[in-house]
């Protein structure tokens, strides 16, 4: 009898869409990205579940503001992931 999954070799689909500590490999949800001002085009890091309200440091145009889980970014704002972990 052979099962319809494989269990030693979950796809990548599937590792993604479970909680983060019943993956194979622990690993969190959370990020660190790049955000760049376009105001003054400056590039600031932001976590990708802030709490707070993340301001530009030179002109302090707000970047992102916090939301229950993932903050959400401004609008016209540009991001870009700092690493990216395969699974």
């Amino acid at each position: 009898m052979t099962l319809a999954v494989d269990l030693l070799n979950p796809s990548v689909e599937h590792e993604k869409r479970c909680h983060k500590k019943k993956r194979i490999v622990a690993s969190p949800n959370s990020y660190f990205m790049d955000v760049k001002c376009p105001g003054c085009l400056n590039i600031s890091t932001v976590f990708s579940h802030a709490q707070t309200v993340v301001l530009c440091s030179s002109c302090g145009t707000v970047l992102c503001q916090p939301t229950g889980g993932r903050a959400r970014l401004t609008e016209g704002i540009l991001k870009q992931s700092n690493y990216t972990i395969t699974i």
